[in-house]
């Protein structure tokens, strides 16, 4: 029999679903269980594939735009990153029920445009173009309200209408060290530019990144649990990278690894996007271990016991279930 060779995994923590992507799938299920299928989502409720196909086999009904939805009774689900203002307003103009499922840390930014549009600011969205998360921020406010940057090079290039009327806010998702290369960059240049109160990448986002920091020096290669539609995903191999790791690749499940980047290898970190459930986790370090004698150890940076509150109209649903 052959002898398979010894490997270390390192398991990053937090990893996997935060509140946010956890609140938005219950959202989801819960309005199934009320109400049964169908039920509508505009966009993919969270970036993962396998958490979409999923829903859809229990009678959910993905769609991009209202438009595709027909005249119907049945709710209609916004997605976790959030939609412009143009979204409910279409809703209630067809008298949909809809439920909102952006996440509150989304939310947050919004109202923190909004609180700046208000006072006169001229505002700054950090982000990536064409992001959900993006557009739904800048579609809180008229068109030409908010200037989207993505990179230090934006920020150095960037012409504002008034130097000394800015506030800023970022997409929640991004790299913590890049924004704040972004950040530096804008506040060189317009010393009182306004920052939000509280930092708007969330919780779930750092602190994955934190973990990877951890991990990353200690390992031979990475492997990130996610979707390439996932930007906190993306995110996690970039800082892996940056911290020392040679090999850190993206996979949406073990059947997407690339065998051939792991072949003289003794220790492998393992971390999961915030919109990848732990099933995923496990088959991936099921598929090392049919290759491999494999030990695992937890490598914990942060306890995260943050939830967050569901639609008041699902609420007595989640009691029964015991949530």
């Amino acid at each position: 029999m052959e002898k398979r060779p010894q490997l270390d995994i390192l398991l990053c923590a937090p990893r996997g679903f935060c509140a946010g992507v956890d609140r938005a799938i219950q959202i989801v299920e819960l309005a199934l269980r009320k109400y049964g299928a169908p039920v509508y989502v505009r966009h993919a409720i969270v970036h993962n594939k396998y958490v979409v196909e999923g829903l859809k086999q229990k009678g959910a009904v993905f769609v991009e735009e209202l438009d595709e939805i027909p005249e119907t009774d049945a709710p209609v689900v916004f997605s976790a990153h959030g939609v412009p203002k143009s979204v409910p307003a279409e809703a209630k103009s067809r008298n949909m029920f809809f439920l909102d499922a952006t996440c509150p840390l989304v939310s947050k930014v919004h109202v923190e445009a909004r609180r700046h549009y208000d006072e006169g600011h001229e505002i700054v969205l950090i982000g990536h173009a064409g992001h959900p998360e993006v557009v739904g921020t800048m579609g809180q406010l008229p068109p030409g309200a908010v200037t989207l940057i993505e990179t230090v090079e934006d920020a150095v290039a960037f012409t504002p209408r008034d130097p000394d009327n800015l506030a800023f806010v970022t997409q929640t998702t991004l790299s913590v060290d890049d924004t704040r290369g972004i950040v530096d960059a804008l506040k060189a240049r317009f010393p009182g530019i306004t920052s939000p109160h509280k930092e708007d990448i969330c919780y779930a986002t750092t602190n994955r990144q934190e973990a990877i920091k951890a991990v990353a020096p200690r390992v031979d290669a990475m492997i990130v649990v996610g979707s390439p539609h996932s930007s906190n995903s993306q995110r996690l191999v970039e800082v892996a990278l940056r911290s020392g790791c040679r090999t850190a690749t993206l996979v949406d499940r073990a059947s997407d690894i690339d065998w051939s980047l792991y072949g003289n290898l003794s220790s492998l970190g393992v971390s999961a996007g915030a919109s990848a459930p732990e099933s995923l986790v496990e088959e991936v370090i099921d598929a090392f271990a049919e290759r491999y004698r494999v030990k695992v150890e937890t490598v914990t940076t942060a306890e995260e016991n943050i939830a967050f509150n569901i639609p008041r109209v699902l609420r007595d649903l989640e009691a029964q279930a015991g949530r």
